[in-house]
């Protein structure tokens, strides 16, 4: 009996780790999907659907979607005017998906290339994503924020990740 026992505790345990690296490669894909769809969105002006995609309680942080989408088109609005254009958004990769207090989550590397007035910015920069089992959505929020305390007491109170997450890098070159 002992035998079988353990034949199908171990027979479970291989069928739940083939269903979970399953189900994170599918994760994987839709957080790839999700930045794709933001880094587009913001590329063309598209904040409500920036917005749908940014954690919740860094919009509520904006005062809330209608404030957040109002902050944003100024803050566009006033790079545009100061000769800032956006040349290239990209999305890189997604890290592997990590289950940790109940959540899914990942690191979203992206690419950026700007350029204002003589200069052109380049830009390795990373999100943190956090899926929304119930809603089948990613969330995400700037990275390099969860070193910023004041911040992340707001957004994410008692915050703690085994995630690896790079720093940005930023580059610039006269044109």
């Amino acid at each position: 009996m002992n035998k079988i026992t353990s034949t199908l505790t171990m027979l479970l345990i291989f069928i739940s780790s083939i269903s979970f690296s399953q189900s994170t490669e599918e994760l994987k894909e839709w957080a790839l999907r999700d930045a794709k769809i933001t880094s587009e969105a913001t590329l063309k002006m598209d904040f409500e659907t920036v917005l749908k995609h940014t954690y919740p309680s860094v919009v509520e942080v904006m005062g809330g979607k209608e404030n957040g989408i109002q902050l944003i088109k100024t803050t566009f609005e006033t790079m545009k005017t100061q000769g800032f254009v956006f040349e290239k958004a990209e999305v890189i990769d997604v890290s592997d998906i990590i289950k940790e207090n109940g959540e899914y989550r990942c690191y979203v590397e992206n690419y950026n290339q700007m350029k204002m007035n003589d200069m052109r910015i380049k830009s390795k920069s990373f999100l943190l994503g956090i899926y929304n089992q119930e809603a089948k959505i990613w969330y995400f929020l700037e990275a390099k924020q969860l070193k910023n305390s004041q911040m992340m007491d707001m957004v994410l109170p008692n915050f703690k990740t085994n995630l690896n997450i790079p720093d940005d890098e930023v580059t610039t070159e006269k044109i």
